[in-house]
């Protein structure tokens, strides 16, 4: 298995998330896409990200599937950003979980979103796509809760 610490999101995924942000604002989407927006880490220009959201036990989680990826590392320089999920914007902190907190999200993570599971398996991210596969990846694949400041 490729180290997953080193694979990037794979081709087309900017694209399709670009098309479906733009889906959203041209009211043509169907569904409220949450969009996760940070400051880049060298230029400071906000960067926008769809992100699926786990609401598990009252909190909100967000995964890094694609270890790599560039907006994994702005969150981690900046720690903070907002949440737009349709009319609602928001103000969050996020904060990285040790790979013991995270566990226990991850495994929930298939149920949740399977097609962006299939996506970490086709990239060689994870092994699989069931509860144990998700779980392996804790303290690789970044798993970050989203606090209301």
């Amino acid at each position: 298995m490729t180290d997953p610490a080193r694979i990037k999101a794979p081709a087309g995924l900017k694209e399709m998330n670009e098309d479906l942000m733009a889906q959203q604002r041209q009211g043509t989407l169907g569904f409220d896409l949450p969009v996760l927006t940070v400051p880049g880490r060298r230029s400071g220009t906000p960067r926008h990200t769809p992100l699926t959201v786990l609401e598990r036990d009252g909190q909100r989680f967000v995964l890094g599937g694609f270890p790599a990826a560039d907006w994994i590392r702005n969150v981690r320089a900046a720690g903070r950003g907002t949440l737009t999920v349709g009319d609602s914007v928001e103000q969050v902190r996020l904060v990285e979980l040790d790979a013991a907190e995270a566990k226990p999200v991850l495994r929930e993570w298939p149920a949740t979103t399977p097609d962006g599971v299939q996506m970490m398996l086709d990239a060689g991210v994870v092994t699989d796509t069931t509860p144990d596969a998700l779980e392996a990846v804790a303290g690789i694949c970044p798993v970050f809760r989203l606090d209301s400041e």
